[in-house]
């Protein structure tokens, strides 16, 4: 059962929930899309149920809520390090279905990946999560495929309405800071996607042969290393550190946890002038392989959840739904 609120009765629920948490919710970024006098629909913080984007699916993900782009993990001196302070104010992220059972994906990555990131630990033990209402399948998404359309184990579940919205909270601190709502006991039943137009059949049984495939060549010429595809996806967790020395003191100075792509050039450079990977082709593959092959070998399930940002973003026009479809019929060739 849930709360029906109008839009200025839930208004009021988040200026309640404001005095203890920072909202991020998916809005439209005016005249910050990739083109001249174009929009982006992008995370961002919203005081008013208005600014959230309902139709519309963000270019970038949740992610740099839980995950900053670049985070100070400690400051240095000759003396001593000292651990940077964080954020201790608790968040509220509205999010689809795909990116709630992508956060699934970051908790196996970061909590339960042999060792237990503290600084990732820290952020979301103080987040909550609303799953917002898809009521289409947008754009190069295929969530169905991947089985990650439907979702539980939320905090909250919110569904507009026309003129305001329907609200299903099971988790007490969200319920104690409710307004008093205008309308209680309805009924919820969420209406999670279920058929894309576009559809994926990711390989049961993978040859290890495919890694020598010819059908990775391709991109060595059409993939030019932006990272894009990585930086925009709910599930990538790469990053790289970076020591920051003050001008002041070249003694003094802070480690940062910066995100990386292992698209882009440089990313498995090692010393002696080595890298492990040159061709753009080699990259892909590692990618591909790593959503589909590798994680799902260790944790029983696949990584991509199909949101379809990658192939939303590239300037190439390069499909990572195709690569994966172009799989099954490769897969032919090395056994």
């Amino acid at each position: 059962m849930g709360f029906q609120y109008t839009d200025s009765d839930f208004n009021k629920t988040l200026e309640l929930w404001a005095q203890e948490y920072t909202i991020y919710a998916p809005k439209i970024f005016e005249g910050d899309g990739t083109f001249s006098d174009t929009d982006v629909v992008r995370y961002g913080e919203i005081s008013k149920v208005e600014e959230i984007e309902f139709n519309n699916k963000s270019l970038f993900s949740y992610k740099e809520t839980l995950l900053p782009i670049n985070q100070t993990l400690f400051f240095f001196s000759e003396d001593g390090t000292k651990e940077a302070l964080m954020n201790q104010r608790k968040l509220i992220v509205f999010l689809r279905s795909c990116d709630f059972n992508a956060v699934k994906r970051l908790d196996e990555i970061y909590l339960r990946n042999k060792f237990e990131d503290a600084y990732y630990k820290k952020i979301r033990e103080n987040t909550a999560f609303i799953v917002m209402e898809c009521h289409q399948s947008f754009e190069n998404c295929f969530c169905v495929s991947m089985g990650t359309n439907t979702c539980s184990g939320y905090d909250a579940y919110l569904k507009k309405i026309e003129g305001g919205v329907v609200l299903e909270t099971s988790t007490l601190p969200l319920e104690k800071s409710l307004n008093s709502p205008a309308k209680n006991d309805v009924k919820v039943n969420p209406p999670f996607v279920s058929k894309n137009k576009l559809e994926v059949n990711v390989p049961s049984d993978f040859d290890l042969g495919i890694v020598n495939s010819d059908v990775w060549d391709e991109y060595n010429v059409r993939c030019i290393d932006c990272g894009r595809c990585n930086f925009v996806c709910p599930t990538c967790t790469c990053f790289t550190m970076q020591d920051i020395f003050y001008r002041d003191n070249q003694k003094c100075g802070e480690r940062r946890r910066v995100w990386a792509s292992c698209k882009v050039d440089g990313y498995t450079d090692i010393a002696g002038g080595i890298s492990y990977r040159q061709k753009n082709g080699q990259r892909m593959r590692f990618k591909v392989m790593h959503k589909v092959y590798d994680f799902k070998k260790r944790f029983g399930y696949n990584m991509c959840v199909g949101c379809g940002r990658c192939d939303d973003v590239c300037p190439e026009y390069i499909s990572y739904s195709s690569c994966i479809n172009k799989l099954n019929k490769a897969m032919e060739g090395v056994r």
